[in-house]
């Protein structure tokens, strides 16, 4: 069982890793970040919907007096995330922008202990610092901060929408399907997005384009299919499935491998490269990242195995 929990969730990593390159052949094609986001959401939801309906269609029903969570997990967890994160891998390579984002991890840590005033081991802030010091390391702090200074407030703000994604989980309770949760978010998120996106001027005929980037050419519409079948929807459901054979802190150090699979994809397809400071910086971050969970983790498991909580804050991480 624990195997196949670990075996699942780099799968998923993996699969997530392909969103943000396939989502540049997307710009490059011709559509907006924003629209990108929207044909992503509709498309992940719509097809997650029809296959939930034919084979598990009490997984879509939203129990009675959950209709606020789901809306706000729509806004913040999934529009919010995407956008900002979408946005952000305009102005700044791949491997950054997930850098940035997952600085989440941390945040909640912050959180917890200064408004949640929950007790933690000495070993979270560490994380939290060694992690603070690495994404110093990345934007090179001493020359003026060398990338592109909106380009890393919105993946930190991604991270921040992230960091309130973790939280959000709090009240994940035993009636919420979590595949569900995610359709009706994704399917949420599109009509957020409506009034920014404004899909009705998506230009359609992108599809049929072929952008080059790095060197390489690759179809817009396969690039799309792609990001709904395998960068979202797969991974997704690759990511609830492994949440329940592991336990918090695994599957929350195992999803770090995110940044590492998405910086290898984006050299692979976009000819994006790292340098030196933002390969030590990023190492720096996750191992931080993963510290502090990790002794987030130990405080939040022994309060739910004396019944006090329902739920560990970094499970969805994974």
């Amino acid at each position: 069982m624990r195997y196949t929990g670990l075996a699942l969730a780099l799968l998923s990593s993996w699969c997530f890793a392909f969103s943000g390159p396939m989502a540049k052949y997307l710009n490059a094609a011709g559509l907006v970040p924003l629209q990108s986001v929207w044909v992503r959401m509709a498309g992940a939801g719509l097809l997650m919907a029809a296959v939930l309906a034919l084979l598990k269609p009490r997984a879509l029903r939203v129990p009675r007096g959950k209709l606020g969570f789901f809306a706000a997990y729509a806004l913040v967890a999934v529009a919010g995330v995407q956008s900002l994160y979408f946005v952000a891998i305009t102005r700044l390579p791949v491997g950054v922008a997930l850098l940035l984002e997952f600085t989440a991890p941390v945040m909640v840590v912050l959180w917890v202990r200064f408004v949640r005033r929950v007790r933690l081991p000495r070993s979270a802030f560490v994380g939290a610092v060694v992690a603070f010091a690495g994404l110093a390391v990345v934007v090179e702090f001493w020359q003026g901060m060398r990338l592109d200074v909106v380009g890393v407030l919105l993946g930190l703000a991604a991270g921040a929408c992230c960091a309130a994604y973790f939280l959000l989980s709090d009240s994940f309770g035993e009636d919420v399907d979590p595949l569900g949760l995610v359709t009706w978010g994704m399917l949420g998120a599109a009509v957020l997005l409506l009034p920014v996106s404004q899909p009705w001027t998506i230009p359609w005929q992108a599809f049929a384009a072929s952008p080059t980037i790095g060197g390489n050419t690759l179809p817009a519409l396969g690039a799309y299919l792609w990001l709904i079948v395998v960068a979202t929807a797969t991974a997704y459901v690759l990511g609830v499935n492994a949440v329940r054979r592991l336990s918090a802190a695994v599957g929350a150090t195992v999803a770090t491998l995110e940044v590492i699979g998405g910086a290898v994809v984006a050299w692979a397809l976009l000819g994006e490269g790292l340098g030196v400071f933002q390969i030590v910086g990023g190492l720096l971050v996750l191992c931080g990242a993963v510290l502090a969970q990790l002794a987030a983790a130990r405080p939040v498991a022994r309060q739910d195995a004396e019944g006090a909580r329902g739920r560990s804050l970094a499970t969805v991480a994974s």
